[in-house]
Protein backbone atom coordinates (compact mmCIF):
# COMPACT_ATOMS: atom_id res chain seq x y z
CA UNK A 1 0.00 0.00 0.00
CA UNK A 2 1.17 3.02 -0.67
CA UNK A 3 -0.57 6.84 0.37
CA UNK A 4 -1.42 8.52 -3.47
CA UNK A 5 -3.30 11.09 -4.56
CA UNK A 6 -6.00 10.23 -7.00
CA UNK A 7 -7.42 12.13 -9.88
CA UNK A 8 -10.42 10.93 -12.33
CA UNK A 9 -11.75 13.40 -15.17
CA UNK A 10 -14.19 12.57 -17.32
CA UNK A 11 -15.16 14.69 -20.64
CA UNK A 12 -18.88 15.78 -19.93
CA UNK A 13 -21.60 15.31 -22.04
CA UNK A 14 -19.34 13.09 -24.27
CA UNK A 15 -21.79 11.11 -26.16
CA UNK A 16 -23.41 13.96 -27.08
CA UNK A 17 -20.68 15.21 -28.45
CA UNK A 18 -19.09 12.13 -30.45
CA UNK A 19 -22.89 12.04 -32.20
CA UNK A 20 -22.73 15.81 -32.85
CA UNK A 21 -19.02 15.29 -34.62
CA UNK A 22 -19.16 11.82 -35.90
CA UNK A 23 -16.47 9.04 -34.83
CA UNK A 24 -13.79 9.78 -36.94
CA UNK A 25 -13.66 13.04 -35.99
CA UNK A 26 -14.16 12.40 -32.00
CA UNK A 27 -11.50 9.77 -32.08
CA UNK A 28 -9.19 13.25 -33.43
CA UNK A 29 -10.48 15.03 -30.26
CA UNK A 30 -10.44 12.04 -28.03
CA UNK A 31 -6.49 11.44 -29.36
CA UNK A 32 -5.63 15.07 -28.99
CA UNK A 33 -7.35 15.31 -25.37
CA UNK A 34 -5.07 12.10 -24.21
CA UNK A 35 -2.24 13.97 -25.73
CA UNK A 36 -3.17 17.15 -23.50
CA UNK A 37 -3.83 14.66 -20.59
CA UNK A 38 -0.64 13.18 -20.75
CA UNK A 39 1.63 16.09 -21.28
CA UNK A 40 -0.01 17.42 -18.30
CA UNK A 41 0.25 14.73 -15.77
CA UNK A 42 3.80 14.22 -16.89
CA UNK A 43 4.18 18.06 -16.05
CA UNK A 44 2.51 17.45 -12.63
CA UNK A 45 5.22 14.81 -11.80
CA UNK A 46 2.17 12.09 -12.22
CA UNK A 47 1.60 9.12 -13.88
CA UNK A 48 -1.81 8.16 -15.90
CA UNK A 49 -2.56 4.95 -14.65
CA UNK A 50 -5.41 4.09 -17.00
CA UNK A 51 -7.16 6.36 -19.68
CA UNK A 52 -11.30 5.36 -19.37
CA UNK A 53 -12.42 6.20 -23.02
CA UNK A 54 -13.35 9.57 -22.45
CA UNK A 55 -11.43 10.37 -19.26
CA UNK A 56 -8.09 9.29 -17.26
CA UNK A 57 -6.90 7.79 -13.77
CA UNK A 58 -3.96 9.26 -12.78
CA UNK A 59 -1.88 9.27 -9.58
CA UNK A 60 0.72 11.51 -7.81
CA UNK A 61 2.95 11.45 -4.36
CA UNK A 62 1.39 14.57 -3.20
CA UNK A 63 -2.90 16.21 -3.21
CA UNK A 64 -1.05 19.61 -4.72
CA UNK A 65 0.26 17.74 -7.89
CA UNK A 66 -2.99 16.36 -8.27
CA UNK A 67 -4.79 19.35 -7.52
CA UNK A 68 -2.56 21.77 -10.26
CA UNK A 69 -2.58 18.59 -12.77
CA UNK A 70 -6.67 18.49 -12.94
CA UNK A 71 -6.62 22.74 -12.90
CA UNK A 72 -4.34 22.40 -16.14
CA UNK A 73 -6.99 19.81 -17.51
CA UNK A 74 -9.56 21.61 -17.27
CA UNK A 75 -8.08 24.80 -19.20
CA UNK A 76 -6.58 22.34 -21.39
CA UNK A 77 -9.85 20.87 -22.34
CA UNK A 78 -11.46 24.20 -22.77
CA UNK A 79 -9.07 24.81 -25.21
CA UNK A 80 -9.86 21.39 -27.08
CA UNK A 81 -13.88 22.34 -26.90
CA UNK A 82 -14.74 19.93 -24.64
CA UNK A 83 -15.49 20.42 -21.24
CA UNK A 84 -14.25 17.85 -18.03
CA UNK A 85 -14.54 17.26 -14.80
CA UNK A 86 -12.52 16.25 -12.22
CA UNK A 87 -12.93 14.31 -8.84
CA UNK A 88 -9.50 13.94 -6.34
CA UNK A 89 -9.02 12.29 -3.02
CA UNK A 90 -5.88 11.06 -1.19
CA UNK A 91 -5.45 7.98 0.73
CA UNK A 92 -3.59 4.55 0.67
CA UNK A 93 -3.74 2.41 -2.52
CA UNK A 94 -3.09 -1.08 -3.25
CA UNK A 95 -0.56 -1.28 -5.97
CA UNK A 96 -1.83 -3.76 -8.72
CA UNK A 97 1.26 -4.31 -10.99
CA UNK A 98 1.18 -0.77 -13.73
CA UNK A 99 -2.90 -0.26 -11.82
CA UNK A 100 -4.56 0.81 -8.53
CA UNK A 101 -6.83 -0.49 -6.43
CA UNK A 102 -8.80 -0.23 -2.95
CA UNK A 103 -11.53 2.31 -1.48
CA UNK A 104 -9.26 5.63 -2.52
CA UNK A 105 -9.92 4.70 -5.92
CA UNK A 106 -13.38 4.31 -5.25
CA UNK A 107 -13.96 7.68 -3.53
CA UNK A 108 -12.13 9.73 -6.17
CA UNK A 109 -14.57 8.08 -8.54
CA UNK A 110 -17.38 8.99 -6.53
CA UNK A 111 -16.18 12.32 -6.23
CA UNK A 112 -15.98 12.72 -10.20
CA UNK A 113 -19.61 12.05 -10.14
CA UNK A 114 -20.43 15.14 -8.28
CA UNK A 115 -18.60 17.60 -10.43
CA UNK A 116 -20.33 20.01 -12.39
CA UNK A 117 -18.44 20.88 -16.11
CA UNK A 118 -15.41 22.50 -15.84
CA UNK A 119 -15.09 21.84 -12.30
CA UNK A 120 -12.41 20.24 -9.94
CA UNK A 121 -14.07 18.97 -6.60
CA UNK A 122 -12.13 17.10 -4.01
CA UNK A 123 -12.89 15.59 -0.65
CA UNK A 124 -12.21 17.67 2.59
CA UNK A 125 -9.17 14.72 3.17
CA UNK A 126 -7.26 17.06 0.09
CA UNK A 127 -8.47 20.53 1.26
CA UNK A 128 -7.06 19.38 5.02
CA UNK A 129 -3.69 17.79 3.43
CA UNK A 130 -3.16 21.88 1.29
CA UNK A 131 -3.60 24.08 4.21
CA UNK A 132 -1.11 26.86 3.68
CA UNK A 133 -0.66 26.20 -0.39
CA UNK A 134 -2.77 28.85 -1.70
CA UNK A 135 -4.98 26.28 -3.18
CA UNK A 136 -8.66 27.57 -2.62
CA UNK A 137 -11.75 26.09 -1.83
CA UNK A 138 -15.36 25.91 -1.81
CA UNK A 139 -17.56 23.59 0.50
CA UNK A 140 -20.18 21.98 -1.13
CA UNK A 141 -21.61 19.88 1.87
CA UNK A 142 -21.52 16.23 3.47
CA UNK A 143 -22.49 14.10 0.52
CA UNK A 144 -23.03 10.17 0.79
CA UNK A 145 -21.03 8.42 -1.85
CA UNK A 146 -22.39 5.39 -2.93
CA UNK A 147 -21.36 2.29 -1.75
CA UNK A 148 -18.57 3.96 0.52
CA UNK A 149 -19.27 3.90 4.24
CA UNK A 150 -20.12 7.48 6.44
CA UNK A 151 -20.73 10.96 4.75
CA UNK A 152 -17.83 13.21 2.92
CA UNK A 153 -17.39 16.83 3.32
CA UNK A 154 -17.04 17.75 -0.27
CA UNK A 155 -15.48 21.28 -1.80
CA UNK A 156 -14.51 22.63 -5.15
CA UNK A 157 -11.27 23.79 -5.53
CA UNK A 158 -11.50 27.39 -6.41
CA UNK A 159 -9.94 28.41 -10.68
Amino acid sequence: RVLTAVLFTDIVRSTERAAELGDRRWREVLDEHDRRVRRAVDAAGGRVVKTTGDGVLACFDGAARAVRCAQALVTEAKRLGVPVRAGVHVGECERRGDDIGGMTVHIAARVLALAKADEVVATSTVREALVGTGIGFESRGVEKLRGVPGEWALCAVRA
